[in-house]
């Protein structure tokens, strides 16, 4: 959670929960860690239950559709419930499920209990984004979302390295186990330092004008945002073939370039909390800068310039998930602050999910080369939307003060 830090003279001034903030990053960081995890270890846990590697790689893409499937309806199941009692339950059954997919005997066993860990997930994220909202002033709603997905950075970062290590020191199994010991830690680290709120929703009666905004607002940004997302995670699925010679000129080769490609995504997720108070514009512009780096890996076959593009598109799609969640979430208010809070992991699993199918069958037919101009053209739509959306937004502001 360091990429995320602030100016120790600025985090003077700040009021900012800091002990409650970095523990939902920590939880972030499992949570990422746990989705991850069998890319992580995809050889020998294929080998362990005796099926072929692409089984392994469908658990990813099965726990991503049940986190799109169960967001919504779990919501709104859960809504009475106060929400640090669902993170704690959510961190819980995710250690269960990683604990169950340790001892899995057979491929079957192993998908029931990743589905297990997946409909947790799809809770946690939906409910740690609207406790983040309840627990800062929307002033700081921007630094939060950036400190707590610092987390979720960290995850690929860290968390799936340090999960090989164990895997190659020991074995797959053991990685699970480990999960699972980190996800019931970070729950007593919440349990004693996540503080419970009231959802502010409830206290609409004094504040009914941010509790009964307009929702098509939001859900201009979120179906633009999922737009986004499917370009920049249809040429990211491939990165590994965009960049092979970029590669080469880092110690590591694949994995220096993975490594780098994390730290600057890292240092997106700082320079959006450095933008918390202008995440409109900040949204736009990064949006912007990712369709360019998109069209940029056309010339990736220069392995300096294709070096150069994949860490600027690291640092540019770095700052899009903070930014993007803020202003879903400050422009949902309070009185829809659930329903955001739902859609938020939904737009970005399916974003995940769209882009990779879409960009696999393209490869398939006209091979890597032919990803990078329609993903950029997709993000560039996404970030044209996102202009208007915001202009519009404001025009009418402008009006009801007039």
């Amino acid at each position: 959670m360091t990429t995320t830090t602030m100016h120790p003279a600025a985090a003077a001034k700040s009021s900012l929960p800091w002990p409650a903030l970095l523990t939902l990053g920590a939880t972030t960081l499992v949570m990422v860690t746990a989705e991850m995890l069998p890319t992580a270890v995809l050889v020998p846990m294929s080998r362990g239950l005796g099926v072929a590697e692409p089984l392994v790689g469908q658990l990813v893409a099965a726990w991503a559709l049940t986190v799109v499937v169960a967001s919504l309806p779990l919501t709104y199941l859960t809504r009475r419930i106060d929400r640090r009692t669902l993170i704690l339950a959510g961190i819980v059954l995710l250690a269960a499920s990683s604990l169950l997919t340790a001892v899995a005997p057979v491929y079957a066993v192993a998908l029931a209990a990743r589905l297990v860990g997946a409909v947790s997930v799809g809770l946690l994220w939906a409910t740690a984004n609207a406790h983040v909202a309840d627990l800062v002033e929307d002033k700081d709603l921007g630094q939060a979302v950036a400190v707590v997905l610092g987390g979720a950075t960290l995850g690929m970062v860290v968390g799936t390295p340090v999960a090989r290590l164990i895997a190659d020191a020991s074995s797959w199994r053991a990685a699970f186990v480990v999960l699972a010991v980190a996800a019931l830690g970070t729950g007593l680290l919440v349990r004693a330092l996540v503080p419970a709120r009231p959802r502010r929703a409830a206290a609409s009666a004094d504040d009914p004008g941010p509790a009964r905004g307009p929702l098509g607002p939001t859900l201009v940004v979120v179906t633009l945002v999922g737009l986004l997302l499917v370009g920049h995670y249809g040429a990211y699925t491939f990165i590994t073939r965009l960049g092979e010679r970029a590669a080469a000129l880092l110690p590591g080769e694949m994995s220096g370039l993975l490594l780098a490609f994390g730290l600057a995504s890292a240092a997106g997720v700082a320079l959006a909390g450095r933008l918390a108070r202008r995440t409109t514009l900040g949204l736009i512009a990064a949006s912007t800068a990712t369709a360019f780096m998109l069209l940029a890996l056309t010339w990736a076959e220069s392995p300096v310039s294709g070096l150069v593009t994949i860490l600027a598109l690291g640092l540019a799609s770095g700052a899009v998930p903070p930014l993007a969640q803020t202003e879903i979430l400050r422009l949902a208010g309070t009185g829809h602050r659930d329903l955001a809070a739902a859609l938020i992991p939904v737009v970005f699993n399916g974003g995940i999910a769209i882009g990779a199918a879409a960009a696999s069958l393209l490869v398939g037919r006209a091979g890597p080369a032919a990803l990078p101009i329609p993903a950029a053209a997709i993000a560039a739509i996404a970030a044209l939307g996102l202009g208007i959306a915001a202009a519009r937004r404001q025009f009418r502001a402008g009006e009801r003060h007039a």
